[in-house]
């Protein structure tokens, strides 16, 4: 699929989001909607005429989404672990929580040499069923 850039992303999210288990949604949507938005404004500064793509796929274990923009890449180094906030100059401090935010949703987070590239993927996990209650 592939959309103009914009920041309306509703209709976009609510597509990637139709075969995800209900219980997963919330998280992944936030996840989406900050690559998104990544690849949209930073990406293609909101160019109209440059797309934003992305790709869909599943396996049994795993959700896949690859998207890509048209802009110039970005140096796309992990500026956080898991177990710390990024510490970065103000004016860069809101991209690197992004990267963070995706690092911490997903299990595998992805860019290409040129930083215009982000494969995602998550893993699925066995719900439990919960213990019947006795009377």
């Amino acid at each position: 699929m592939s959309f103009p850039s914009t920041l309306y992303l509703y209709p976009v999210l609510d597509l990637l989001l139709c075969n995800i288990p209900l219980e997963l949604q919330p998280e992944i949507k936030l996840g989406l909607q900050e690559a998104l938005v990544n690849a949209a404004k930073h990406g293609n500064q909101l160019d109209p005429r440059k797309s934003v793509y992305v790709k869909f796929y599943r396996t049994k274990e795993s959700f896949f989404w690859v998207i890509s923009d048209e802009g110039k890449g970005f140096n796309h180094q992990c500026w956080c672990s898991a177990d710390q906030s990024p510490d970065l100059p103000p004016e860069e401090a809101e991209n690197g929580r992004g990267m963070c935010l995706l690092s911490q949703i997903f299990d595998q987070v992805d860019w290409n040499s040129q930083g215009t590239q982000l494969k995602l993927c998550k893993q699925i996990k066995k719900c439990k069923s919960p213990s019947p209650i006795s009377i």
